[in-house]
């Protein structure tokens, strides 16, 4: 399999060292700091995650963040966009089935709770 030599946000990535990981318990490897798609891409994987309703494969589709397409489980973690988040020595990737919980400790999740309510669809109970 190739690599991705220029991601069209990240730029071209910088060729770390080689390093090692796993990916639902199979130690593969890869290049530190290369988007953690880009090394499952080079080795054939083009699997990342199945949708909740009708457990339909899902891969890279925008690489640049924007889509949930490429959410794994990482380091334990649910809902890691691996188009954007890099690699790293040791790292536990798994297919994510489904969609994972909102985790209220992320940092982001009050504003993804803001923005939600600030959205015009947003049910206010002052109306």
């Amino acid at each position: 399999m190739s690599r991705i030599v220029e991601h069209p946000i990240l730029g071209a990535p910088s060729k770390g060292s080689r390093v090692v990981f796993t990916y639902d318990g199979v130690e593969m490897e890869g290049y530190e700091g290369e988007p953690i798609a880009m090394a499952l891409k080079a080795a054939g994987v083009e699997v990342h995650r199945f949708t909740a309703k009708r457990h339909e494969p899902r891969g890279i589709f925008c690489a640049i963040g924007r889509c949930t397409d490429c959410v794994m489980v990482v380091d334990g973690k649910p809902n890691v966009r691996t188009c954007m988040t890099p690699l790293a020595a040791g790292m536990d990737v798994r297919t994510q089935d489904g969609v994972a919980p909102l985790d209220l400790d992320d940092p982001r999740a009050e504003a993804l709770v803001a923005g939600a309510a600030a959205s015009p669809a947003a049910v206010r109970e002052d109306e």
